[in-house]
């Protein structure tokens, strides 16, 4: 998958992350969809397959939910 592809599917991913954690997780559910897709990859990166791109969101999503705990 490029980059744009993800760039497009961006929102989709954070939509199923919101659709399956709890709602005290809600707020960084939001900061995730301030962020802007391309700011988060260069134009060359890639992923090997979409599960490799909804598996970096969520890595995301973590540390969104780790920088609320610090």
């Amino acid at each position: 998958m490029e980059a744009i592809e993800f760039v497009s599917n961006y929102q989709n991913y954070v939509t199923e992350i919101e659709q399956v954690v709890k709602p005290e997780y809600l707020p960084a559910i939001e900061r995730l969809r301030d962020k802007d897709p391309h700011d988060i990859l260069s134009p060359e990166s890639w992923f090997q397959s979409e599960s490799a791109a909804r598996g970096y969101v969520w890595t995301i999503f973590l540390r969104e939910c780790k920088k609320k705990e610090a």
